[in-house]
């Protein structure tokens, strides 16, 4: 169909004057998958929103000089803006709350005489707006890199027409090949896993010629990366989780997008990117040396003596030179990013939106962007990234914060950066007065800064740290230790894939590359096969079985999810923290003695287990909670009065 629709345009350039043109560009649905010569974004829209105005970007040659018509019912045109570039239209229109779902034709006359016509479709909604629940302390995330994780359809690993070509394994920054039928199809495991909820890094096109496979330098945001795979396919794994009762979290970045995005070459406005008139002046020879970047200095979003210069410098400054800094400040733009973000939530009836580099765009802005998301769906959830170990930068970003300034961010969420340090920190180091567990109990007991500490999402490595094993020197028992209380916390946890099974960068650590390792197993030969537990050593099935049995008693726990916290300063090596709801207590012992040693439990009688009969959640093993209870061996013990045995 694009042959034939570019081909009637060829022979219509001979004759303009004399005849009138009507072209019919595919369906919606279609033109979502492929590069049309017309080009409207977003593709679709639904009927029944609270907000019923939506703006059309329109992309075609000459354009902004097309007169629009159509006649839907229920549809007006309010306002036909025409851009800087002649190539573009953005069209305001206003949806009745009582339209009805069809296609809507979309008439662009010339004054020469040429007709296109674009098949517009209104959809009803799956379901009303209250009916997407998003993530939260009962969850625990599960965090791929697709193109890392496993490779399920090989015929998309090389893609004819893309600037980045072929997979090489041995390369950390080339693409592997993993893609969303390798997710799709490791579901089970998954699911069986324990995790409640999975987190893929991008898969929208990165047509990017290098390292384009960690997805962050979009190139279409209205499309999916066919070496990733397709939007249905994207719909199905997003069905296939429901079925389980499990979420769908979208990674998402209004910040910026890559160099490669298709309207770098024809910029709509002279302000679309910040510091395009830099970009322009230099295109030809664009390099680091020419970049205006970023300072990041993130705190010149809190800081009262912050200087304009750098405020300015921290906002508009590009992340990095192949990922130009969208200016949100131009209202199209702003429009645009709210929409394309509403626009995934409903086609792929999203849980929640996990948001790239939240200080770094305009953050008035990105108040604006989380409350129409919010406002339209009460019970979604949205989590920002703020790399900060400071837990007041952290908490100023969070929903309900009295922050001085009066700026409220309607985020509900945000990462617990400063709560991953503490924990590597409390584990790794020797005891005494100011190192140690210490640094662990004093990080939780800034909770008190929080709005809401349980919608923080905490966890003990992502996609751009070392993997935790390496923070942790390579030891099981440590590792085992921060898993035990970070699933323990009253929080939103997230575990990056491989976790699991002591996924490592030891050799280079810090190397996205190394990092973002294949997963065992996830490619046809493999020799280590994680999903099957083949060849995998001892140690990994040590952690595997133990990731398997916290969670999956996580899944059910009320204690676990929002029950009242109480913990105990460390004393002696040894760390206590409870929760409780109901009659369901769990205590996660964490133990620094290399000898055996005997816990008085005197001092814990305020959380009334005395005398009680309590299960070893990855044991099984009962206890009973009286007097003293002997530690044998360094490392974590998680206990519940919850005595059903579990399956290991």
């Amino acid at each position: 169909m694009r042959c034939f629709f570019l081909l009637l345009l060829l022979v219509s350039c001979k004759d303009l004057e004399t005849e009138n043109l009507s072209v019919s560009v595919p369906s919606a649905d279609e033109a979502q998958n492929q590069e049309e010569t017309l080009r409207v974004e977003p593709p679709f829209w639904w009927t029944g929103f609270k907000e019923g105005s939506l703006q059309l970007l329109v992309h075609y040659k000459n354009i902004g000089q097309a007169k629009v018509t159509f006649e839907y019912a229920g549809v007006n045109l309010v306002r036909s803006n025409k851009a800087d570039s002649p190539n573009y239209l953005f069209l305001d229109l206003s949806i009745s709350p009582k339209t009805k779902p069809g296609i809507m034709q979309l008439s662009f006359s010339f004054d020469n005489g040429l007709v296109i016509t674009y098949p517009f479709e209104i959809k009803e909604r799956a379901k009303n707006s209250d009916q997407f629940i998003g993530f939260d302390s009962s969850d625990v995330i599960y965090l791929i890199t697709p193109d890392r994780f496993a490779n399920g359809d090989s015929s998309n690993d090389i893609v004819p027409g893309m600037n980045e070509q072929g997979v090489d394994r041995t390369d950390g920054y080339s693409r592997h090949g993993g893609d969303l039928r390798g997710i799709i199809d490791h579901l089970d495991y998954i699911d069986e896993m324990g995790f409640t909820a999975i987190w893929p890094t991008p898969v929208l096109e990165n047509n990017m010629p290098r390292a384009s496979y960690h997805g962050y330098a979009i190139t279409d945001l209205y499309g999916v990366d066919p070496r990733f795979g397709t939007l249905d396919q994207m719909k199905i794994l997003s069905q296939n989780l429901h079925q389980r009762n499990m979420k769908f979290i979208m990674d998402q970045v209004a910040n910026h997008c890559g160099l490669e995005h298709w309207w770098m070459k024809d910029l709509p406005f002279k302000d679309w990117v910040n510091y395009q008139e830099n970009f322009e002046s230099n295109a030809e020879n664009w390099n680091d040396e020419v970049t205006i970047q970023s300072n990041h200095r993130r705190t010149t979003n809190q800081d009262p003596y912050a200087s304009k210069f750098d405020k300015e410098g921290m906002e508009f400054g590009w992340f990095v030179k192949d990922m130009p800094d969208l200016n949100q400040g131009n209202p199209f733009m702003a429009k645009y990013i709210i929409q394309n973000s509403i626009w995934w939530i409903e086609t792929l009836q999203l849980n929640g939106i996990r948001q790239d580099t939240y200080p770094y765009p305009n953050k008035v802005f990105m108040a604006n962007w989380a409350a129409a998301i919010m406002n339209e769906y009460p019970n979604f959830n949205i989590v920002g990234e703020e790399w900060s170990y400071n837990p007041l930068l952290v908490g100023y970003w969070q929903e309900g914060k009295p922050n001085k300034d009066g700026y409220r961010s309607h985020l509900k969420s945000t990462m617990d950066f400063p709560m991953q340090k503490a924990i590597i920190d409390g584990v790794n180091e020797e005891e005494s007065w100011n190192f140690g567990f210490v640094k662990t109990y004093e990080g939780l007991a800034n909770d008190f800064a929080y709005s809401n500490p349980n919608d923080l999402l905490v966890f003990l490595d992502n996609h751009d740290m070392s993997r935790v094993y390496t923070q942790l020197g390579e030891n099981l028992t440590k590792t085992k230790m921060a898993l035990g209380y970070l699933l323990t916390m009253p929080r939103i946890v997230q575990l990056y894939y491989g976790t699991e099974i002591l996924l490592d960068d030891s050799s280079n650590p810090g190397d996205h590359g190394l990092i973002r390792t294949d997963f065992p197993g996830g490619w046809s030969g493999d020799r280590v096969n994680a999903f099957t537990g083949e060849n995998l050593s001892k140690e990994q099935m040590a952690m595997q079985s133990f990731t398997r049995q916290i969670l999956n008693y996580r899944k059910h726990s009320k204690a676990l999810h929002q029950g009242t916290t109480t913990h105990f300063a460390p004393e002696n090596g040894i760390y206590v923290i409870s929760r409780t709801f109901g009659e369901e207590t769990v205590v996660t012992i964490l133990n620094k003695n290399e000898s055996p040693v005997k816990m008085m439990l005197n001092r814990f009688s305020e959380i009334n287990l005395n005398g009680k009969t309590l299960r070893n959640i990855v044991s099984n093993e009962e206890v009973i909670w009286k007097d003293v209870l002997q530690l044998k061996e360094k490392g974590v013990i998680m206990l519940s009065t919850d005595l059903t045995k579990q399956k290991k």
